[in-house]
């Protein structure tokens, strides 16, 4: 069971990594609809990510929920040969069955839905998000939490609903500095979950690690003007993200499927870890794009503070250490922490810019183009897309 004692005594929980993006390079989940199917569909598929992240390190095991609720399921014409409810009650079983190879907890996860983008009424949207949580309470997961919301007042409404289930509540928005796509500033966001009655507060994805630990220290100071007490999370996307506006990476011409260039790199990865600690952030993963390497960069960083390092340290020397047994004598000179500390890696592409330019449509939560539809896109809506596109290049 969840132990709130953990966080209170200032230790260390790491999370996971991308389970979304991970699972789509391999094969098993659909770039587009984003959907968990696989929980059900290839079991094996899921079960294995999992025990890669347990070996890398981390301390919780998250459903893959992502995107599971019934009218995200349904949205623009997905058909599924599993309901819901099969896939969800799939991911708790087999988010348990590896969390007890470990020392591990199991975290029930709810995402934001399609009905709030198509401005459904508030009891509309909270009954999806019940749906989901009658799982997870079914389930007997540990904790709970409500990630991933571009629009903070959803996010509200997840947590009023998750906090009935009697269990632990974290929530983490996909906003960077500027705040939600409202215009609610982080501290702002902050206060409002804790309100809501979030015990944990923090962000998610659509950001680099660097950007959502400023995004999460400005909650945090916002939290505390308004002399309220919350826990803190930061789970990032794994690329460099400069040149993102409010709407974050999904606005960059590369997303999804030419990010490769923008990967960080373990060594990255432990600098954010360092940074997420040293800000006061104890629940520290990734989302997007983390692989469980990153995920063991994170635990390799803060071992010292953790008293421990993951089992997949076994096969990592620290700081590139395990190069004095390269048989090539450059690559041995390469065994040292300053040499990977202050590397600028470069990208292999000459041709290529730096920073990109984003989309910036710069519509939200009841424009026309946002709401949804549970018949697929038509070649019609295609066509004045493309045309939109245009425009804007």
């Amino acid at each position: 069971m969840w132990d709130s004692r953990r966080l209170e005594a200032g230790d260390v929980v790491i999370g996971d990594g991308g389970f979304v993006f991970a699972l789509e390079k391999r094969g098993y989940v659909k770039a587009g609809p984003w959907t968990p199917e696989a929980a059900a569909e290839h079991p094996e598929a899921v079960r294995q990510l999992h025990r890669e992240f347990l070996r890398a390190g981390s301390n919780v095991m998250q459903t893959f929920t992502f995107y599971a609720s019934d009218d995200k399921l349904e949205n623009r014409g997905n058909v599924l040969q599993f309901t819901g409810q099969q896939i969800n009650e799939a991911a708790c079983d087999l988010a348990r069955e590896v969390a007890g190879e470990g020392d591990a907890l199991v975290a029930g996860g709810v995402s934001q839905t399609p009905s709030y983008l198509s401005c459904k009424s508030e009891d509309e949207v909270k009954a999806v998000f019940k749906k989901q949580m009658d799982v997870f309470v079914k389930k007997n997961v540990d904790f709970l939490i409500a990630e991933y919301f571009e629009h903070v007042e959803e996010a509200e409404w997840a947590v009023h609903v998750l906090k009935m289930s009697g269990k632990p509540v974290a929530t983490s928005l996909c906003i960077g500095p500027d705040g939600d796509l409202n215009g609610v500033s982080p501290g702002d966001c902050a206060v409002r979950l804790v309100k809501a009655g979030a015990q944990i507060v923090g962000v998610n994805c659509h950001f680099d690690p660097m950007t959502c630990v400023k995004t999460v220290k400005l909650m945090k100071e916002g939290v505390e003007r308004a002399g309220l007490k919350a826990h803190y999370m930061v789970q990032p996307l794994a690329y460099h993200t400069p040149d993102c506006n409010r709407q974050g990476f999904i606005d960059l011409p590369e997303f999804p499927f030419a990010l490769e260039p923008r990967v960080v790199t373990r060594w990255d990865v432990q600098k954010y870890a360092r940074e997420a600690y040293n800000a006061g952030i104890r629940y520290i993963g990734g989302c997007c794009g983390f692989e469980p390497y990153h995920i063991r960069a994170v635990a390799e960083e803060l071992a010292p503070e953790r008293g421990f390092l993951p089992a997949a340290s076994e096969k990592h020397g620290m700081w590139g250490s395990g190069l004095d047994m390269h048989t090539k004598p450059w690559v041995r000179a390469r065994a040292r922490r300053d040499y990977w500390e202050k590397l600028k890696p470069a990208s292999g592409r000459p041709l290529c810019p730096s920073i990109s330019t984003p989309d910036s449509w710069g519509v939200t939560k009841g424009h026309a183009d946002l709401m949804q539809q549970k018949e697929a896109t038509s070649e019609e809506q295609l066509k004045q897309l493309f045309k939109k596109a245009e425009a804007n290049d």
